[in-house]
């Protein structure tokens, strides 16, 4: 009897033994990938989903190996969404230890300070594998996903944004617009005294004046203070930029004197006073900090040299020497000076 018993545990135990060594060659088996391969696995998706796609894709040898490595390592079942690139080498063990431990591709898209929405909404929807959840992307659409009461215009940080495959453009539109209120707020909390705003919305359409105006950083400082004080003296900022920008797609890269003497835009800083209704481009903390930090002086008006500075005057008629050393003679209908 015993001499029974101990025949058939023997023979358990060699069936178990060749089960296991069995499973084991089995899950060891090598992918059949011999470059990268790149999946996507998509928010919820389970392995033992994707493992019979995996196998019809041709890289995994078997989805029933793969599912039997789940259920011998329940732990490493919990899948991460992502895109995620497959080295060559893995076995189908080494692929639940590859996916429990690698990262997610990332993409990026940047938004450039000084460029207006138009440009940004562009990018927007244009960059690769984002998914464009809010169908067309349009200002009147920004404005409402981001529940502003104002045109949208300036209301996204520039800056450089990290995303993974199939992530929704209007996570990238938030966060760009809480970047923004982010950084105008820190520099607000800090700004110099007797600034001609009223709020830091105020700031961030003098920020984007700036943006647009500046060639040259290390200049911001002093442009800001030139509009500064021409608000705090009363005077109009007469600056080209914001009469562009009011011009749209009727601009043909031609500024004319018909343009500054245009009372319809409302735009127009030469014949309306004191800031424009929004900003005119995306303002990054530079400009911001500028706007709000703007250099003391006494210069009411500047000149582009045509290297990317300016030459700055207290007085008219230093500037009117300026015009006409740097600019008349190449463009005779040239005014930058408030009257």
């Amino acid at each position: 009897m015993k001499s029974t018993i101990f025949k058939w545990l023997s023979l358990l135990l060699t069936i178990t033994a060749f089960v296991a060594v069995a499973t084991a060659w089995w899950l060891d088996q090598p992918l059949k990938n011999s470059d990268t391969v790149v999946i996507d696995i998509p928010r919820g998706a389970t392995l033992n989903g994707l493992a019979p796609q995996w196998q019809d894709a041709g890289w995994l040898p078997s989805a029933n190996a793969l599912k039997l490595a789940v259920r011998l390592n329940p732990e490493a079942s919990e899948l991460h969404p992502g895109e995620y690139q497959l080295p060559s080498g893995l076995t189908t063990s080494g692929l639940l230890t590859f996916l429990a431990t690698a990262k997610p591709l990332n993409y990026k898209l940047t938004l450039i300070e000084g460029r207006p929405l138009r440009d940004a909404l562009k990018v927007l929807s244009q960059a690769e594998h984002l998914q464009q959840d809010l169908g067309e992307l349009t200002p009147e659409r920004i404005q409402s996903v981001l529940e502003l009461t104002a045109f949208p215009e300036g209301q996204l940080y520039p800056d450089t944004y990290i995303y993974r495959r199939n992530e929704p453009v209007s996570s990238i539109i938030k966060q760009a617009h809480e970047r923004l209120n982010l950084v105008l707020q820190e520099e607000w909390a800090s700004r110099a005294e007797n600034l001609p705003y009223n709020s830091p919305a105020e700031a961030l359409i003098m920020a984007s004046i700036v943006e647009k105006e500046t060639g040259a950083a290390h200049e911001r400082a002093e442009i800001a203070g030139v509009f500064v004080r021409r608000l705090q003296k009363g005077m109009r900022l007469e600056t080209d930029p914001t009469v562009m920008y009011g011009l749209g797609a009727d601009f043909d890269g031609n500024l004319r004197r018909t343009h500054l003497r245009d009372d319809t835009n409302i735009y127009n800083t030469y014949r309306n006073t004191g800031l424009p209704p929004t900003p005119i481009a995306l303002a990054g903390r530079a400009a911001i900090h500028a706007a709000l930090q703007p250099k003391k002086g006494d210069t009411l008006f500047f000149v582009a040299r045509g290297d990317g500075t300016h030459q700055f005057s207290v007085t008219l008629s230093e500037h009117n020497r300026a015009v006409q050393k740097y600019q008349l003679q190449r463009r005779k209908d040239y005014r930058s000076a408030p009257q």
